[in-house]
């Protein structure tokens, strides 16, 4: 399987072995783009949606995620989070929820996967908190902006 770390020489699923690697100090930004309609939008910004204030629980509900990895991505390992920063922001040009998380450790293991969970489950909330007002919300560009920590190096993408 080439240079697929989850795959052992036979081609089955593995979790990686971290035991041999340092503990270093790590850290992932990721981002996530909600677009809504523009009564949506209103409605958000105005707090008038039924189920409360979208941003504030889609805040809770992203930190949540991050923690919860590995209980829905199979090959991540468990990771003692030190923090977890997420931003929600509406961008009143392009009609959308802008989120972002970073997150970050001391451990052998990277957290890119929590950034990019707690991102998706931010919007994923948002989209509960607003599909009765609106079927066609698009949830879309998420992605990874920067790690930093780890025998990979850093990376640094499109903000």
């Amino acid at each position: 399987m080439g240079d697929f770390t989850h795959f052992d020489n036979k081609g089955g699923a593995k979790m990686v072995d971290v035991g041999e690697k340092d503990v270093t100090r790590r850290k992932a930004t990721a981002a996530a783009r909600v677009l809504v309609n523009d009564g949506t939008f209103e409605l958000i910004r105005g707090g008038g949606m039924k189920k409360g204030d979208v941003l504030q629980v889609a805040r809770i509900a992203g930190i949540m995620g991050a923690k919860r990895t590995p209980d829905i991505i199979p090959m991540c390992h468990p990771v003692m989070i030190d923090g977890i920063e997420m931003d929600l922001w509406l961008d009143e040009e392009r009609k959308s929820v802008e989120i972002r998380s970073s997150v970050s450790c001391s451990g052998r293991t990277g957290v890119e996967m929590e950034a990019l969970t707690a991102v998706s489950t931010a919007a994923l909330t948002v989209y509960d908190m607003c599909k009765a007002v609106q079927r066609d919300i698009t949830i879309t560009d998420i992605r990874l902006l920067s790690k930093a920590g780890g025998i990979h190096g850093d990376y640094a993408g499109e903000k």
